[in-house]
């Protein structure tokens, strides 16, 4: 079951990716329901500024640039995850502080008013934690289908 719900959570990652890309190019071409539909997703998870946004075809996408790059390298992530890239030797939430650092060093300097990054560097600065993320995701229900294992051998813990 744990397996099925990682390959599901990858293919959701992925088309999710798809889907913010392709819905500016579609309403371009005029407003559908499935367009608009992703768009509303997208409201309820980003603030969709369009001067922090991409945009395609003249059209902002439906996330904001920052997002667009934590939900490319999330769907990278999880398809790093579901192949079994194994865990390194640290434990992962060390790693995923690590990651984490760029995107929150970038948000404080925003909003203290210190800098003011182009999209470009936005995106960039989120591919770590996003990466992250979406590999811990699949990887944390790829090792439960293997079964308990001792706590001894876990590497979730602090």
């Amino acid at each position: 079951m744990a397996r099925w719900a990682a390959a599901v959570l990858t293919a959701a990652a992925l088309l999710w990716v798809a889907a913010i890309f392709v819905a500016p190019m579609l309403l371009a071409h005029g407003p559908t329901f499935v367009v608009l539909l992703v768009y509303q997703a997208g409201s309820l998870v980003c603030h969709q500024l369009p001067d922090r946004s991409f945009h395609f075809a003249g059209v902002q996408m439906p996330v904001c640039a920052r997002c667009t790059g934590l939900y490319v390298s999330g769907a990278i992530g999880a398809c790093a995850g579901s192949i079994g890239l194994p865990a390194g030797a640290r434990p992962l939430r060390w790693w995923l502080a690590i990651a984490a650092l760029p995107t929150l060093f970038s948000v404080a300097a925003e909003w203290a008013g210190l800098v003011h990054p182009s999209g470009l560097s936005r995106a960039v600065l989120g591919l770590p934690l996003g990466g992250f993320a979406g590999w811990w995701f699949v990887h944390a229900l790829r090792t439960q289908a293997t079964g308990p294992r001792p706590l001894a051998q876990m590497r979730y813990h602090a």
